[in-house]
């Protein structure tokens, strides 16, 4: 079995074979679904190649929006010069106001992976018990204001909308804005 990293675009062999059931399932071991992530209940992409290969990828419905979720977070980023991020459930997959390479494709924080699977909206400081770090390494430790808002489509988490801050304090305007952005986005993820 082999598993796809982001990172280098190839495929790594793991060395570990499993057979197939009677049912047609097959059992990821849990080595790389910690790697990578994967808890029960996650929806897994399948793909095919001519070569017979078949790659399982993460499914993240907001990264299918692309370009639009990226135009999104540059227009929150003008209107309010915060650092803005959009993250499925557990990496960033949009940021505007900040280096790309920084954030895109970065695993979350555990804590701030709790408060978006928890649906729990929050302004913080890191002063606040509550303040969630980006990543669990806190390599982005400049930023000590937050606000986060859970994305929610027909029931279920997708994603969050962060706004940080090296500075400036958040308020009601970032509330609403991240709101209506999370609102926006579940709507677009509906049709």
């Amino acid at each position: 079995m082999c598993y796809y990293t982001k990172e280098e675009s190839i495929l790594k062999p793991t060395g570990i074979v499993r057979r197939l059931d009677d049912l047609g399932r097959i059992v990821i071991p849990k080595e790389i679904r910690r790697t990578l992530r994967i808890r029960e209940g996650d929806p897994l992409e399948i793909f095919t190649d001519r070569d017979g290969e078949i790659i399982l990828k993460k499914y993240c419905p907001i990264g299918e929006l692309g370009i639009f979720a990226k135009e999104y977070t540059d227009s929150l980023h003008q209107t309010t010069s915060h650092v803005v991020c959009l993250i499925d459930k557990d990496e960033i997959i949009s940021v505007s106001g900040a280096p790309k390479k920084n954030f895109i494709g970065k695993p979350v924080s555990k804590k701030l992976t709790a408060l978006i699977n928890g649906r729990i909206e929050l302004t913080a400081s890191k002063d606040d018990v509550s303040f969630a770090p980006v990543f669990d390494d806190d390599s982005i430790s400049l930023y000590t204001h937050q606000h986060i808002t859970p994305i929610i489509c027909e029931g279920d988490v997708l994603g969050a909308v962060l706004f940080l801050s090296e500075n400036k304090n958040m308020g009601a305007l970032e509330e609403k804005l991240a709101q209506t952005c999370a609102l926006f986005l579940s709507k677009q993820m509906e049709q």
